[in-house]
Formats: structure tokens, C-alpha cells, sequence
């Protein structure tokens, strides 16, 4: 039975070769395009997820400062992980983290390379997490404080297939470090990723050579640190108890508070559980399964539509004895096969897509079809197509009375057709959201990139200077000779994307409950005049030694401190007593999705470590092989390095870049399938209406006028989509753009843009039938009636 079900479906399809490939290519696509999203929301969710203890681990972060400086850091001061775990029962284990910026050149024997993906950990970093040594002692990870752990590909890039242990690495030829242990790459969907891992110890000892105690010091956020918990801990209490631990030890941080962010959630939300990536998955799932529906529209569609074309063959079943659930399963078949041969056209799409898919979102997604993950995901796709699609044209084309039929007699009814429409709406519908969606994402981003920043930042430089750093004089003073050179600055961190806090401040008139967090930033004197900034009140350090104890604040920290007449009062940051001497105008230093904090510029040479050079797009060639010769003078081996502000900048916003580049793929893609839906639909209409087309004719009818007629009812129906979307996609888009402080205004014309160009792309669709069946000769269409 299930054999001959399957070769007349088999004839059906060849049959009908024009609707069977429309079938086949929405389908294919749908399933395509959404195993492809849900692979990727797939790898989202999984990161972090592979460690045993991942449902006990937390991100300890501090929710601290006053006024528009209040935020949550993710980075926190250096003793809370050690003293929580000896003094509260709930914490089984610690673990802190701090990149490593003090070694940056390495040399085993004639090997020498530049790696800046380190990191000092505790002990503890490889018991709480599962990155296991292969090599080593796992109960001791660092005999020493110079011994250092590196992963597999960094002890074949260091050593060949030597082993490791043991080994003495050359870190900036100051320290000689004793590979002590290996382990392996660390997995894709990690958010901890490093190549060579230090004993938190030696960081501590370098600290105090600095002189500076890290270990009892709560004022500089600098260490990611993790807690171990206890299982069923109540983490409100527990963060209450931290809290307390905190303020034991700096009475006077009265704002600060500790939350708790779950290890598994580390990658999509905030430690306040609020959007750090999460509405992007759930965008990418509803766009899945629009996808998937607009395709199973498309099939429902054609299939109830053509249910007329196929009364006859039903009712001659029926007469020879077929039942209705013989006649049910029949079709049940037909949709099956077509699936089944969608499924395996979508598989090879995938595998052409794939490596276009992963550029597009930055992943390194593999069809592997010997993980059960992978068929998990195929299943449920397919499984939810299949159901949403089959059931009501099977029923449909089942239920006809044989001699109504053969007579006949047999019509569509107003539900039927009703059904229809709407479906053709709904698929129009998000089709519509999806143009939406892309012109405002697209926007938002052309607004990012072409607002004022309030600096210059065009054809700028930086280089990390090094050894260079004490010669700097001397290197600018060459470096301005040469050609292609315009000027030279310096700073203590990049410009584009501030980074580190303090709340070490005081000034004048002060309230004792407040707690402003500052950017602090070491510039030189000509840095304004550098980036084009605007100074609002005062002026600019003048490079006298006296600088060292005078402060140029931005417009938000003189407005949070509700100071009045700033220049010349006293400001106090981290033990310095100085004055202010000038205001800069608000920029941003940092995304757009967060307002202007407040940050203080301050004058301290010899912590200014960063050149910039502004140069031209054409000379920049010989601006950069310039400041190489002058890197290499003083930095003998270490490799030289430099990025372009630019592109720095559009780094911070590659995310949302990706984002906006699918949405304008998916959003095509699903008008595409909307449009082969229609394109059924039109042929169908103008099949069942050939006689009518044929008498216009005659009477007289211009092709245009017969176009028109056809075209009309399906205009209509994008017309009502437009009026459903358009509060729909307003409203999606309204709160994406809430997570950005600063953004575009959504007008109206954007409505009416996506709305025209669907009614354009829809009408174009209908009319190549249309014109086809406007064409006909009407003698000929007449006498095949």
C-alpha cells in the first residue's frame, strides 16, 4: 500500500512540474535557511556549557557609583574572591582572572613570537573549570610562580611535537618562564579563551615590586573573578553577605552591591539578567520559523487552490472503493515526498551555504551529520513543517462528494478562499516586518557611523609604543619629517574605547553619599588640538610639570558633580590634589548604546604609552613604514603592531553589523518565497479563468486592463499586510532601538518605503503570469474550454 502511495504521488509531482518546483524551491529554502538559524541559535546557547560544574559557577560583579555614573562592571577589586571564600560557607572555591599586559615577547631557542592572549589565574582555575591539563600535574597547575600553562597549539607553535614540560620560555627578555603544564584549545563556545596562563602570584609580586598591595586593595576594578558555589545556594543572601564583606573593608562604598551572574547565562545577559545578546537569539528564532511558515503558506496555498483541479481524480477514487482515510494518507504521502526531497536539496544548500553563512556571522559552524544535535535540530524543523502544512489540504482534498464532482458542481468555498487570503496576508505580513526591520537596522547603523563623535578619528594610527615609549620625543620629532606624517600624540589607552574605572575622587562641595565613577585617561598636551576636540571652558595642559597636578574633565562629569564655574576648583583623584583647569565637550569614547560618562583627562608622562599618528589615505603607506623604522629602532625584536582608529571603531559595532547584514538577507529570502507563492497562485488564477480572459478579449480588453484585473485582488491583500505589519515591526523596533542611548527616530516614510517596495516586488510577481495569460490567443484559450 505505502509503495503504491508513493508512485502516484511520484506521478502526481511530475505531473505537475510548474507547481511541484515552486513546492520544491519555497520548501528547500525554508528548511535551508531555518536549519541554518537554528544551528547558529543552537551554538549561542551552548556556550559555557560543557564544564561539569557550569550550573554552580558565577561571575562575581559589582553594581557600584552614583548618579549616570551607576553601572554594573564586570571587573572588581582583587581581594572580594579570596576573602568570600573564607569567610562564607556557600562559597566551595575562587577563581580571579587579569589579562596580562606585563610580558608581550617570547623567544624559545631561535623561535621568537609575540602573543598578547594571556592571563593570571588562580590555582583554582582548573579545578572549578573543566580546562584539564594534558600534560602536567593537575594538582599542582603552577609549581612556582614562573611557571606559565599553554595550550596545545601554542606548544606546537613554540616547540613542534617536542614535549613541552619543562621547557624555559624568554618573556621580554626579563623573565625566563618554565612550561609546567599543556592543555587543550579551548572550545569554540567558550567565553574564556586564552593561549598562555600565569600564576596569579607572580602578577601580586610584580604588583608590589610597583609598589602596590593588590591583595587587601578596593579600589582598583580590575579582575574578573568567579565563584564556586554551593548547590541551592540563595544568591540574593549571598550577595547581601559579599556586600557586607565589601563595605568591612571600605566603609565609605555605600553604593556598592554584588550580583551574581550564572556561568551558563555569561554570554546573552547582563548580571541584572537584562539583553546582552538574548534578543538577538529570539529575533533570530522568530525569523526561523517565519520563514519556515511562509513556506508552509506557500504549499497550503497551491495545494487547497488546486484542490478543484484534482475533484475529478478524488471522486473517481472514491467510486473504485477508495476510503477517506486511504485518500488522507495518500496525501499525507505526497507531502512526505516532497519534503523528503526538500530535505535532501536543503542539506546540499546548507553545505554551499555554510562557509558564506559563517563569514556573514562570524562562526565556525560545520554540517556535521554524526551529531545527533544536528539531526535534532533537522528533525524539529522538518517535523513542524511537515505537521503545519500537510494536515488541512490532505482533509480538504478528502472530503469531496464523488458525484458532486464528477457532475461538476463542485466549487470553492467562501471559507476556503477566505483561508487563503488570509494566509497570503499573514506571509506578506512578515515579509514586510523583515523590509522594516532591515531599513531601520540599517539606519541606526549609517547614524553611527556618520554622527559627530566629537573627536577626529579619520586615517588616525595607534601604535603601542614599548621600549620606545622613554625616546618618544626623539621618535615624534622624526616621524613629523617624514612625508604623510600631519601630527603626533600620545595617550595611556585607546581613544575609541576607553577602558578601566575609579571612584577615587573628591572636589569641592562634594556630598559625602555620592560616588562618581570616572574614566580616568593619561594624555599629552596637544591631544585636543590632535583629535579635533573642543574645549568648552579653560584650557589644556601645557606639558610644565605642574600639569601633574591639574585635571580637564568632560561636560557629563562636570554636570553629575552639578559643579558651577569648575575652573579653578579643587579635584582630588586617586590621592592626587590638584585643580580643575579646563572642560572638554562630550564624545564618545565607548558605544553607542551607553550614555557619555563622565572621564578626566590628566597629565602623567611617564605612563603615556601609545602613539598616534594622523596621516592620509594615500600617504599612509609611507606613514607606516615611517613609524615601523622608529618601533624597530627602539623594540629591537618585538613584532610591530598598529591599528587604524577606523577601524577600531567599527569593531565595537560588528555585532550589530552582522546583524543588520542577515536581517537583509533573510528579509530577501522570505520575499522570495512569498513571491514563488504567488507566482502559484497568479498561474492558478489565470488557469481557472482562461475562458473569462478569453471573452474580455474579444470583447475588446487591452492587455493591461486584463493584468489589472488579475493583479488586483492580490494587491489588495499586500495592501491589508502593510496596515498589519507596520505597528508590528513598529513596535519590534522601538525596543531594539531602547538598547541605544543614542539612535534614529522612526518616520513614517519608513512604513511607507517597505510598504511600496512590497506592492512593487508583489505586482511585478503577478504580472508575469498575468501578461502570460493577457497574451493568449482567445480563439485558442475558448475552444481548449
Amino acid at each position: 500500500m505505502i509503495k503504491n502511495y508513493i508512485k502516484t504521488a511520484w506521478r502526481n509531482l511530475l505531473k505537475n512540474k510548474f507547481y511541484s518546483l515552486i513546492n520544491l524551491s519555497g520548501l528547500t529554502a525554508g528548511l535551508a535557511i531555518g536549519i541554518l538559524i537554528l544551528l547558529w541559535v543552537q551554538d549561542e546557547l551552548s556556550f559555557n556549557s560543557f564544564h561539569k560544574n557550569t550550573p554552580d559557577i558565577y561571575r562575581l560583579e559589582l553594581f557600584g557609583g552614583t548618579g549616570s555614573s551607576r553601572q554594573i562592571f564586570t571587573l572588581g577589586v582583587a581581594p572580594i574572591g579570596p576573602l568570600a571564600k573564607q569567610q562564607l560557607p556557600e562559597v566551595r572555591d575562587q577563581v580571579r582572572m587579569i589579562d596580562n599586559y606585563d610580558y608581550s615577547l617570547y623567544k624559545y631557542q631561535d623561535k621568537v613570537f609575540g602573543n598578547e592572549n594571556a592571563v593570571y589565574v588562580d590555582p583554582s582555575f582548573f579545578s572549578i573549570f573543566d580546562f584539564n591539563l594534558i600534560e602536567g600535574n593537575p594538582s599542582k597547575p603552577f609549581p612556582d610562580d614562573n611557571s606559565v600553562v599553554i595550550t596545545r597549539s601554542t606548544a606546537e607553535k613554540c616547540f613542534g611535537k617536542s614535549d613541552a614540560i619543562g621547557k624555559v620560555i624568554r618573556a621580554d627578555n626579563k623573565a625566563d618562564l618554565t612550561v609546567s603544564g599543556v592543555i587543550n584549545d579551548f572550545p569554540k563556545n567558550s567565553d574564556l579563551n586564552f593561549d598562555m596562563i600565569m600564576p596569579m602570584s607572580l602578577h601580586m609580586k610584580l604588583m608590589l615590586a610597583q609598589k602596590t598591595d593588590m591583595s587587601n586593595n578596593f579600589n582598583f576594578l580590575s579582575y574578573e573573578t568567579f565563584l564556586l558555589l554551593k548547590p541551592g545556594s540563595d544568591l540574593k543572601s549571598l550577595a547581601t553577605k559579599i556586600r557586607q564583606i565589601h563595605l568591612n573593608h571600605k566603609a565609605d562604598d555605600t553604593d556598592a552591591e554584588y550580583l551574581l551572574l550564572p556561568l551558563s547565562k555569561m554570554h546573552l545577559y547582563n548580571a541584572d539578567m537584562s539583553d546582552n545578546g538574548i534578543s538577538t537569539i529570539r529575533i533570530f528564532i522568530i525569523i526561523a520559523v517565519l520563514i519556515l511558515v511562509i513556506a508552509c503558506i506557500n504549499y497550503v496555498n497551491l495545494s487547497t487552490a488546486r484542490s478543484m483541479l484534482r475533484a475529478k481524480e478524488i471522486s473517481m477514487r472514491k467510486i473504485v472503493g477508495a476510503g477517506k482515510t486511504q485518500l488522507f494518507m495518500q496525501f499525507i504521502v505526497e507531502t512526505a515526498l516532497l519534503f523528503t526531497l526538500a530535505t535532501f536539496l536543503a542539506l546540499g544548500l546548507i553545505y554551499l551555504l555554510m562557509p558564506v553563512f559563517n563569514q556573514v556571522a562570524s562562526k565556525q559552524l560545520t554540517l556535521n551529520l554524526g551529531d545527533y544535535h544536528i539531526w535534532l535540530v533537522i528533525l524539529i524543523a522538518i517535523a513542524g513543517t511537515l505537521s503545519a502544512s500537510s494536515i488541512y489540504p490532505a482533509l480538504l482534498l478528502s472530503s469531496f462528494e464523488p458525484l458532486k464532482a464528477l457532475k461538476g458542481k463542485i466549487s470553492a468555498g467562501i471559507g476556503d478562499v477566505l483561508f487563503r487570503k488570509i494566509l497570503v496576508v499573514t506571509q506578506f505580513t512578515f515579509s514586510i516586518v523583515l523590509i522594516i526591520g532591515t531599513i531601520i537596522i540599517t539606519g541606526q547603523l549609517n547614524y553611527i557611523r556618520t554622527k559627530d563623535l566629537g573627536y577626529d578619528k579619520t586615517d588616525v594610527v595607534s601604535v603601542w609604543m614599548r621600549d620606545m615609549a622613554p625616546h618618544y620625543e626623539a621618535a615624534k620629532a622624526e616621524l613629523l619629517k617624514q612625508p604623510g606624517v600631519l601630527a603626533v600624540t600620545r595617550t595611556n589607552q585607546n581613544i575609541v574605547r576607553f577602558q578601566g574605572f575609579t571612584g577615587d575622587v573628591q572636589w569641592d562641595g562634594k556630598n559625602p553619599k555620592d560616588n562618581l565613577m570616572v574614566h580616568p585617561i593619561v594624555v599629552d598636551k596637544d591631544v585636543i588640538s590632535f583629535f579635533k576636540m573642543k574645549l568648552v571652558a579653560g584650557a589644556m595642559f601645557t606639558g610644565a610639570k605642574i600639569d601633574t597636578a591639574r585635571f580637564v574633565l568632560n561636560e557629563a562629569a562636570i554636570k553629575e558633580m552639578g559643579m558651577k564655574n569648575p575652573i579653578g576648583k579643587r579635584f582630588k583623584m586617586e590621592g592626587i590634589n590638584g585643580q580643575i583647569i579646563g572642560v572638554v565637550k562630550d564624545f564618545h569614547y565607548a558605544s553607542m548604546k551607553e550614555k557619555i560618562a563622565p572621564s578626566v583627562f590628566w597629565y602623567k608622562p611617564e605612563y603615556l604609552n601609545k602613539m598616534y599618528i594622523k596621516t592620509t589615505r594615500r600617504d599612509a603607506p609611507k606613514a607606516l613604514a615611517a613609524a615601523e623604522r622608529e618601533f624597530k629602532q627602539y623594540n629591537g625584536e618585538y613584532p610591530f603592531g598598529y591599528a587604524f582608529l577606523d577601524d577600531i571603531f567599527n569593531s565595537i559595532y560588528q555585532g550589530e553589523q552582522r546583524q543588520g547584514a542577515l536581517f537583509t538577507y533573510f528579509a530577501g529570502i522570505a520575499i522570495f518565497i512569498s513571491c514563488l507563492g504567488l507566482l502559484g497562485l497568479a498561474a492558478y488564477t489565470a488557469q481557472v479563468r482562461t475562458r473569462e480572459i478569453g471573452v474580455r478579449k474579444v470583447l475588446g480588453a487591452s492587455v493591461g486592463r486584463i493584468v489589472g484585473l488579475l493583479a488586483q485582488d492580490f494587491i489588495k491583500l499586500v495592501f491589508i499586510a502593510i496596515l498589519i505589519a507596520s505597528p508590528l515591526a513598529w513596535f519590534a523596533m522601538y525596543k531594539w532601538l531602547e538598547g541605544y542611548a543614542y539612535r534614529i527616530s522612526i518616520g513614517w516614510w519608513v512604513f511607507a518605503l517597505a510598504g511600496f517596495i512590497a506592492v512593487i516586488i508583489a505586482f511585478a510577481t503577478i504580472s508575469f503570469q498575468s501578461i502570460k495569460a493577457a497574451l493568449m490567443n482567445p480563439v485558442k484559450s475558448l475552444r481548449s474550454e
